[in-house]
């Protein structure tokens, strides 16, 4: 089972006529049992290839293959995707087994079959105790486990997961990132979870796809793409904290990650200003202004070696931490 998206194109009409393009010749593969994360900001278009892809929207110019099968005139209910939105939206007059179980029923699938399988998914997602319950009994984490059994349950070539963790709490989130996780590798489908969360994107992809304005920046492992962002948007885009960026002569922009940037009271290096230190946990994120420069640069230090607000420092790297990119295209060298 695999997915592959060729040339994606997708324009709108936006109010006074001015057109958007959502997607600019989007190329991106899912491969079989791989778990892609597409990742990117409010309007770079990771929702409008979901939604192309699971048949929701139609595309402009190119294709949707599901394996090997061009799927891009089919309509959603043939293309055997399942779909799970943010909301987990159940039949609150509907037990649990019931929830599961109402798409295959709807398709005509016998009735023992369809229990029998509402069975085995709810084995493998830890809800048989749940099976009897109604919605309103369970939690948020629970509702989104039968949202995610009710995709399963229907045996489907892709599953498509769009931002399914953005309304619930952090220890919530944490433990369903290593749920879907195990659901993924348990059903062995190509999987694609769109999120806009960073450390999301780095816990849960076996790859994932940058995308911004439309376009996919890079695709790689998780791995990958933050130790060689492909262009200086990835870099500033991808990762737990964004990539400072430096100017520099002859035509290059230097990058150096917050976490390998030092702050030391003395020594060689770039000296600057403290503009601001942000507790966060047993670090600190300090921001520093450099001498003549316009824009501040990120550090995270441990606590204990935390500056103060307005202290002079010197703020020094090692030349393997730097990055380069190319100041006209924002590609890397």
């Amino acid at each position: 089972m695999s997915l592959v998206v060729e040339g994606a194109r997708k324009e709108f009409v936006a109010r006074r006529g001015a057109r958007v393009l959502a997607l600019d010749g989007v190329d991106l593969e899912a491969k079989p049992g791989e778990l892609l994360v597409v990742v990117g900001p409010s309007g770079s278009g990771k929702s409008t290839l979901l939604r192309a892809v699971a048949g929701l929207e139609s595309l402009d110019a190119g294709r949707v293959l599901i394996d090997d099968r061009d799927v891009t005139g089919v309509p959603a209910g043939r293309r055997d995707v399942a779909l799970v939105f943010q909301e987990a939206a159940l039949f609150p007059h509907l037990r649990v087994a019931a929830n599961i179980g109402i798409g295959e029923r709807a398709r005509g699938t016998r009735r023992r079959e369809v229990e029998t399988r509402v069975r085995e998914v709810a084995r493998a997602l830890d809800l048989e105790p749940l099976l009897g319950r109604m919605p309103d009994e369970l939690s948020g984490g629970e509702r989104q486990r039968v949202a995610l059994a009710r995709a399963m349950v229907r045996s489907p070539r892709v599953c498509l997961l769009d931002e399914p963790l953005a309304s619930v709490d952090t220890e919530l989130r944490l433990r369903m990132r290593a749920e879907i996780r195990a659901v993924q590798r348990s059903f062995g489908v190509p999987m694609v979870h769109v999120t806009h969360d960073q450390a999301e994107a780095m816990a849960l992809g076996d790859r994932v796809a940058v995308m911004a304005a439309g376009r996919v920046l890079q695709c790689d492992t998780p791995a990958e793409v933050y130790a060689r962002p492909a262009t200086a948007a990835v870099a500033r885009s991808f990762g737990p904290l964004p990539m400072n960026l430096l100017p520099a002569a002859d035509g290059v922009i230097l990058g150096v990650r917050p976490e390998r940037l030092r702050v030391c009271r003395e020594g060689r290096g770039r000296p600057g200003s403290v503009v601001a230190v942000e507790p966060s946990g047993e670090e600190c994120l300090v921001r520093v202004l450099p001498d003549g420069a316009e824009q501040d640069l990120l550090a995270r230090v441990p606590w204990a070696d935390a500056p103060h607000p307005g202290e002079r420092v010197v703020l020094a790297w090692r030349p393997e931490d730097e990055h380069r990119f190319d100041a006209a295209t924002g590609a890397r060298r």
